[in-house]
């Protein structure tokens, strides 16, 4: 690592802790963004020769301009610094040890700028997109650092319940960074989304049209429809339920041609401190390529433990339930989040079986700036090229 690199994160810290007093005592117009996230990340893979050890401290410092007739400015960098590089990072050469997808980079993470109107905005620049609950299109927020795009973005609000998003993507920046052969992805790529409200939910329906030049695999045109909502079967309970479908198809740089399917239905019971889901989701494939999802936030979807982040030829088929709950912790009821997911993983149709997965998931805010989680990943594989893995994060994070 660098001295720079060293002296920047450690200079990110100091302004997390110190921001306060820091934008008080200067009146400085606009916002200050800053934020560190010092994690310790341990995975235990069969067929690797060593276990990794990755503890990274990732730290942002940003400012964001007063608007001005409708406009703002923002730009932000970010540092990811590798106090334990025991893990391949996919770009240090490290082929020992298992994946860790926290490289350390020193890098513009966003610089934009945007314009705001009554009913609708547009910004371009380097951005953050999340569109839906990213499972197409994401950050991927849960690395260190974090997948951001050169694109240009326009929302239009032409009622209160409807919502039309496009975007034109012209770089991918992904989060194994620059010095990684995949860490960039050109892009020829649009996006479109419709989101109405309706009494019982939210219907969304989209089309993302990806193509990569330096990824030609991953090109993909994907057309779908979700629908999400929830009813009150008692004051302080609500059943909650979901559906989407959707198609994909080979895309112009795509070098094979596949038309595939995606299915997601979840339904579940919450109130206002607990939860409880069940889930089935499915992603096709035809025994040469599955269905992918190349620039979505897949931490959060298929288990913890990043075994399916590329779909097997044959699909995956994942059957989840998962649970979580807020507590109150001594005599000011500190909020501490608990949760707990089990998946049963196979091929599309079911005939082959993957694997099983335990998530466990325990966070708490330490004060209004400082927040630490306990996070862990059991996965019992089935079949080979499934390996058993336990992955453990102990984290530290600061907001400001």
């Amino acid at each position: 690592m660098s001295r720079g690199a060293t002296a920047f994160a450690a200079v990110g810290v100091a302004l997390v802790l110190g921001a306060p007093g820091l934008a008080a005592a200067e009146g400085l117009p606009g916002k200050v963004t800053l934020d560190a996230r010092l994690r310790s990340e341990t995975v235990d893979q069969d067929g690797a020769a060593k276990d990794a050890h990755a503890l990274t401290l990732r730290a942002r410092l940003g400012y964001e301009t007063p608007a001005w007739n409708g406009f703002k400015a923002l730009v932000e960098g970010e540092t990811v610094v590798a106090l334990d590089e025991a893990y391949n990072s996919t770009a240090n050469g490290r082929l020992r040890y298992p994946v860790v997808g926290d490289p350390g980079v020193t890098e513009l993470n966003r610089a934009q700028v945007t314009w705001s109107g009554r009913d609708g905005d547009v910004a371009i620049g380097r951005l953050r997109l999340i569109l839906g609950a990213a499972r197409f299109v994401g950050n991927a927020g849960f690395r260190q650092n974090e997948q951001t795009f050169d694109a240009v973005k326009a929302a239009w609000r032409p009622t209160k319940d409807l919502g039309l998003t496009y975007a034109y993507v012209d770089k991918v920046h992904r989060v194994f960074g620059r010095r990684s052969a995949q860490g960039e992805w050109d892009s020829d790529s649009h996006l479109a989304q419709a989101d109405l409200k309706t009494p019982a939910g939210q219907l969304t329906a989209y089309g993302y049209l990806l193509d990569f030049r330096n990824a030609p695999t991953q090109s993909n045109a994907t057309w779908g429809a979700r629908f999400a909502g929830a009813r009150k079967l008692q004051p302080d309970l609500s059943l909650t339920y979901e559906v989407e479908y959707a198609r994909q198809s080979d895309y112009r740089h795509s070098p094979t041609g596949f038309d595939l399917g995606y299915l997601d239905l979840g339904v579940g019971l919450k109130r206002p401190a607990r939860w409880v889901t069940v889930g089935y989701e499915r992603l096709d494939g035809d025994g040469r390529r599955g269905f992918q999802t190349p620039l979505a936030s897949l931490f959060a979807y298929q288990g913890w433990a990043d075994v399916f982040l590329t779909t097997p030829p044959g699909g995956v088929r994942d059957l989840n339930l998962r649970a979580g709950a807020t507590v109150g912790l001594g005599p000011k009821a500190v909020p501490l989040k608990l949760q707990v997911a089990a998946h049963e993983f196979a091929d599309d149709d079911g005939s082959r079986r993957y694997g099983r997965e335990l998530d466990l998931l325990a966070a708490v805010p330490m004060n209004r700036i400082l927040s630490a989680e306990v996070r862990a990943a059991i996965f019992d594989g089935a079949r080979p090229g499934f390996a058993d893995r336990h992955k453990l994060w102990l984290t530290l994070e600061a907001k400001y």
